[in-house]
């Protein structure tokens, strides 16, 4: 569990370092890449024995008899989040995007309007627009720099082409742990407009201190109009598995989400299988406690550092590792202090405005990094915006 420990991922097919240059012109030679939201720590060694089993066997067939990952996924649920999960109400998709695009296609139909509390991850933008649906942008009050819903407004909003309602919980960007009294006025909102909810929860073991996550699926009647999507990719630092659980309760979304799964020819990789067992285990969930009190430390050195320089500020982050960088207070354009942190401080980090409305004024950053390189990359940014102090 060295956290520390810095490994080169460049020259490796890595995204988050071997796309930087190509999308931030910011060089993985010199540059620090905090923009792709995976980690850069080795998973846990229950999970790279796992891979080694496989290797040692030296046969990549297909995957059969399910019955341990099903039950891992039962004991991480039951023991992490007070959630009993029936194993029959579990589905296994290629990654959580691939998840939400399905529920978009099983649930609405062309033309239909899909919500989306925004700021909010976009890649939710992408497919349900590349699937010829209306997104449907119901913006976050920001009060004093916490998110809030304001359904007063919404309400206001709807036209009743809406059919599906995309939560994100824990929220990124903001990094946001819903309380259970406000799961429940996003129910009773689905409820009032006929929504089917789907809550993206695959941030909810990585919360800071002192947060407790509240799956969506503990919040009474429902159960009708929900689907839960989860996953070890995000907690595990596995998101190449491309190994999500869309768990329906409710049969006959199921049944709905199942037949268009089959229809597609879709079916989860071995390794992604293989890899999710032994992650939800002891040894995984030792990991995580161990993972989760390094990232609230890089938290801290971050929002401190950051929030040092005159005019910008960092939202107070209650889970996730992606740290949401107001520059309003700076008075710049979206060119100009975007150009500081890409060309001066040489930092690859995503734009806020592909996040929908309320993201233009900020910057998204990865602190899932060993801390010294989030310690540089603060120094880097304190130096970029010098003048202001």
């Amino acid at each position: 569990m060295n956290f520390d420990t810095l490994i080169d991922r460049r020259g490796t097919h890595c995204a988050k370092w071997d796309m930087m240059e190509k999308y931030y012109g910011v060089s993985p030679e010199d540059g620090i890449a905090m923009w792709v939201a995976d980690m850069d720590f080795a998973a846990p060694d229950c999970v790279q024995d796992a891979v080694q089993g496989m290797r040692d066997l030296g046969i990549y067939g297909y995957f059969g008899e399910e019955g341990a990952y099903l039950d891992a996924i039962g004991w991480w649920m039951r023991n992490r989040h007070g959630w009993e999960v029936n194993p029959t109400s579990i589905l296994t998709t290629h990654g959580l995007v691939n998840g939400a695009a399905l529920c978009v296609d099983a649930f609405t139909r062309p033309g239909d309007g899909v919500i989306l509390f925004t700021p909010v991850y976009h890649a939710f933008f992408r497919v349900i627009r590349a699937a010829g649906r209306e997104v449907v942008e119901c913006p976050l009050a920001n009060v004093n720099g916490h998110y809030e819903f304001d359904f007063d407004a919404y309400d206001a909003q709807m036209t009743g082409k809406e059919r599906l309602l995309i939560l994100c919980s824990p929220h990124n960007p903001g990094g946001r742990v819903w309380t259970r009294a406000e799961l429940q006025a996003v129910a009773a909102f689905a409820k009032r407009h006929d929504l089917v909810i789907v809550s993206d929860e695959i941030h909810h073991d990585l919360t800071m201190p002192g947060q407790v996550h509240t799956p969506m699926a503990l919040v009474e009647g429902i159960e009708d109009r929900l689907v839960m999507m989860t996953s070890t990719t995000k907690t595990f630092n596995i998101a190449g598995s491309h190994t999500g659980n869309v768990i329906i309760a409710d049969p006959d979304l199921r049944a709905a989400f199942a037949g268009r799964m089959a229809a597609l020819g879709l079916s989860p990789n071995s390794f992604g299988l293989a890899m999710a067992t032994a992650a939800y285990s002891p040894a995984g969930a030792a990991w995580v406690d161990a993972l989760r009190g390094y990232l609230d430390g890089n938290r801290r050195i971050f929002e401190d550092g950051v929030s040092a320089i005159p005019g910008i500020s960092a939202m107070p982050l209650e889970a996730t590792y992606l740290a949401w960088v107001d520059f309003a207070g700076t008075g710049m354009s979206a060119e100009e202090f975007t150009g500081r942190v890409q060309q001066t401080a040489k930092i690859a980090v995503n734009h806020g405005e592909t996040f929908g409305k309320g993201g233009d004024t900020f910057l998204r950053f990865n602190f899932a990094t060993p801390r010294s390189r989030v310690t540089e990359a603060v120094s880097r940014l304190q130096q970029a915006f010098s003048d202001l102090q």
